[in-house]
C-alpha cells in the first residue's frame, strides 16, 4: 500500500473532488417539497469551526405536539455536504436526501419525522487521533443535543436513528454498533468500510480512493492500528456483538460498487450473520455507488426505518402454524427445537 501512496492520493483527491462537484449543483426538484428544509450552524468546541447543518421539518410539524417526532441523523459522503439534502446530482434525480424522506413520509414508507444532516468535509465522522478534530463528538455531544433541545423530537433511544451515504453509511455504523444504547436502528447504505478486522489485513483495493494523507491525518502517522481497529465497525462488532441485541441493522450495496465497497459490505453481513446477531442485508444487483438506483435504495432504506417505528405483523397465525409443523419434524428427525428470538438469526 505504501509504494501507491502518490497514486492514491491523486485518485482519492480527484474522487472527492469529483463527488462534491457532483451533489451540489443546483437541479430541479421532481416534486414539490411537503416539508420544510432550514440551514443554520451549530457551535462547537470539537472541531475547529461552528458547523453548517440543514435540518427537515416534516409537513405540519407541531412544535407543542404531545406525541414528539422521531428524529433521523442523515450523513453525506465524501466531497457532500449538508447542501445533499437539498441537492444531490449522485442520485441521477432532482432534489436531495430531504427530498427523498420528504416523498418516503407521503408515500407512508416511514412516519412523519424530523431529520438533520451536518456538513463535516472528508473526515469519516471520526475523532483524529491526535485530537485536533472530534467529528463523532460533535453528532453525539453537539448536533444530537442540539436537535433535541431546539425541536419536538424523542429524547431517548426509541425513535432515535442514525443513516448515510458512503463516507456517511461508515459513520453512521459505526457510531450505531459503538453506542447501541443511542439509537432505536441504523440504515447503512454502501458504507465505506473495509473487508478486515486488523489494518494490516487492508489491501490497496480497500482504500485506493483514500489518500494516504487523509488516514494519517485521523489515525495518526504513523498508524495506530489499535485506534483503527477501535472504530472499525467489523471488530467492534466482533468483540462483542450481544451488544446490539435490539439494535435494528439494515446494510446495503451495489453488486457492481466501482469502490469495490461490496467487499466491505458483505463481510460486516458475515460476522453480523455468523455471531446470530439479526440485520437485513442487501446486495443490490446491477447497481453502482452512484447514479439511479441511489433513490430507489435510500427509499428502500427509509421503509426500514418505519418498520423499526411500526413493525409489521409478519409472524401471523399462518407464520406461527407453519413453525409448529416445521418443529414436529425437527422433533421427529432428532433435530433440537430452539425458541425464536427476534434480535437473533439462525446462523447454525
Amino acid at each position: 500500500m505504501k509504494s501507491h501512496a502518490t497514486a492514491a492520493t491523486l485518485v482519492g483527491a480527484a474522487l472527492l473532488s469529483a463527488a462534491a462537484a457532483v451533489a451540489q449543483t443546483p437541479t430541479t426538484p421532481g416534486r414539490a417539497m411537503k416539508g420544510t428544509l432550514i440551514e443554520t450552524t451549530v457551535a462547537s468546541t470539537n472541531v475547529p469551526a461552528s458547523v453548517p447543518i440543514t435540518y427537515y421539518l416534516p409537513k405540519n410539524y407541531d412544535a407543542n405536539r404531545a406525541e414528539r417526532y422521531p428524529l433521523l441523523i442523515q450523513l453525506h459522503g465524501g466531497g457532500g455536504s449538508n447542501k445533499v439534502m437539498e441537492n444531490y446530482r449522485a442520485i441521477s434525480v432532482g432534489g436531495g436526501m430531504g427530498g427523498l424522506l420528504d416523498q418516503a413520509i407521503e408515500n407512508g414508507l416511514v412516519a412523519s419525522m424530523v431529520s438533520v444532516m451536518p456538513s463535516t468535509g472528508p473526515t469519516a465522522y471520526m475523532n483524529f487521533r491526535d485530537g485536533s478534530q472530534k467529528w463523532e463528538d460533535f453528532v453525539m455531544k453537539d448536533l444530537l443535543p442540539y436537535m433535541r433541545k431546539n425541536f419536538n423530537v424523542v429524547q431517548g433511544r426509541e425513535g432515535t436513528f442514525i443513516t448515510g451515504i458512503s463516507m456517511g453509511g461508515m459513520g453512521s455504523l459505526r457510531m450505531a454498533v459503538k453506542y447501541p444504547e443511542v439509537f432505536q436502528a441504523v440504515a447503512s447504505q454502501e458504507p465505506a468500510i473495509e473487508p478486515a478486522l486488523a489494518y494490516d489485513d487492508i489491501t490497496l483495493r480497500n482504500t485506493f480512493y483514500v489518500p494516504d494523507t487523509l488516514i494519517k491525518q485521523i489515525y495518526g502517522d504513523p498508524i495506530d492500528k489499535d485506534y483503527w481497529a477501535a472504530n472499525n465497525p467489523a471488530t467492534i462488532i466482533k468483540r462483542d456483538p450481544s451488544r446490539l441485541l435490539g439494535l435494528g441493522i439494515y446494510l446495503e450495496v451495489g453488486d457492481q460498487d466501482t469502490l469495490y465497497i461490496d467487499q466491505g459490505t458483505e463481510f460486516v453481513h458475515r460476522v453480523l450473520f455468523d455471531a446470530g446477531i439479526s440485520h437485513e442485508y442487501r446486495l443490490v444487483k446491477g447497481a453502482d455507488h452512484v447514479g439511479a438506483s441511489l433513490a430507489p435504495r435510500a427509499l428502500d432504506a427509509f421503509a426500514f426505518i418505519g418498520r423499526q417505528l411500526n413493525p409489521p405483523k409478519w409472524i401471523d397465525d399462518t407464520a406461527l402454524r407453519f413453525r409448529a409443523i416445521a418443529d414436529g419434524t425437527k422433533k421427529e428427525r432428532g433435530y433440537p427445537v430452539t425458541p425464536f428470538d427476534p434480535n437473533r438469526i439462525h446462523a447454525q
